[in-house]
């Protein structure tokens, strides 16, 4: 046999140099695309499901809200209509087992005059979450512009601003507002009736939780005007409102988020109270607290004409504060989820 004229060789090995550039070609391929802090934020959210949860009813609320009057009308009822003929002319109750709960009534219908529960939970739920929010937003607004004002110039503005906080957090806030209330005339500013009462308890609410987000704010201002790129961009030339608005706001937005959704809860809670004692909303303007208030002469009787305010009122502070509860833990960078 004769040798072949080839020889099969083998193949050559990479050099030192193509083996760097696979390794680096390979690295970049694989490279992870940088996230933006709410990104980060946001897939923090995501792992928490009783925030998921809470945000879920929290939104389903302010649809609710929004959408009251369709749904009124979806199921045939009207907050204001009355169903005597559903009402025991002897016990002014409800005829019929829980509150006189059927198809037609899904929460069964108010003692005496037979109003709809379901339409009236439901259009209730615009006055809890209008004063709610509103009232957050005027203290959100006063509070971080009288707190950062306090942190970043300190001296005299500091001192003055928070012995105003002091002074506020140490007054009755809800006697003031039970005063108020009971002195304020019918008209004013266009507005009458609830719409006076309804004006006047998101100020008073917002006015008196102002200084809550001021310290938060405050705090926070004196650690950020120290931290190295707000002293680059004063060495730099930067007058006092660019850091302010350019430095300062961006990095207090995270704890001002937070604190506005543990604050729409209590001021949901407030504003319950407020109808609970008689100087909320008028009737028959639709009130949860007023609902419970009136449910009183009536626990033993028709008992589900109290739990069912109760229990939208329960669910709506919890959901708020678990959901607040998972964007605290979200937004904080040094969480551990």
């Amino acid at each position: 046999m004769t040798a072949p004229l080839h020889e099969p060789t083998a193949e050559a090995a990479p050099s030192a140099a193509e083996e760097a550039a696979l390794v680096a070609g390979s690295a970049e391929a694989k490279a992870v695309q940088g996230r933006s802090l709410g990104r980060i934020a946001w897939e923090r959210l995501k792992r928490d499901k009783l925030a998921l949860a809470g945000g879920m009813v929290v939104l389903l609320l302010i649809l609710i809200a929004l959408l009251a009057p369709v749904i009124a009308n979806l199921v045939g009822q009207d907050p204001e209509t009355h169903h005597e003929d559903l009402i025991d002319p002897l016990f002014s109750t409800p005829k019929g087992a829980y509150g006189g709960i059927s198809g037609d009534h899904l929460f069964g219908v108010e003692p005496v005059s037979g109003r709809d529960i379901f339409a009236r939970i439901v259009y209730g739920a615009r006055i809890s979450l209008l004063v709610g929010f509103l009232s957050a937003l005027v203290a959100v607004v006063l509070g971080t512009i009288l707190g950062v004002l306090a942190g970043f110039f300190g001296g005299w503005v500091d001192a003055a601003i928070s012995r105003v906080m002091d002074g506020l957090l140490a007054f009755p806030q809800l006697l003031f507002i039970i005063a108020l209330v009971s002195v304020m005339p019918n008209e004013m500013l266009g507005l009458t009736g609830t719409g006076v009462r309804l004006f006047v308890m998101i100020l008073v609410i917002g006015f008196f939780g102002w200084p809550y987000v001021g310290r938060v704010v405050r705090g926070q201002t004196l650690s950020l005007r120290e931290r190295e790129y707000v002293e680059a961009a004063r060495s730099l030339g930067a007058g006092r409102f660019y850091i302010l608005f350019k430095e300062l706001l961006p990095n207090l937005v995270a704890p001002i988020i937070v604190y506005t959704t543990m604050m729409i809860p209590t001021n949901i809670l407030t504003e319950a109270a407020l109808s609970f004692l008689g100087v909320g909303v008028k009737p028959p303007t639709a009130s949860w607290g007023q609902m419970l208030s009136a449910a009183i002469d009536y626990y033993e009787s028709d008992p589900m004409y109290m739990v069912i305010p109760g229990v939208a009122i329960f669910i709506t502070v919890l959901s708020f504060n678990l959901f607040g509860d998972g964007v605290r833990d979200a937004l904080d960078p040094k969480g551990s989820r």
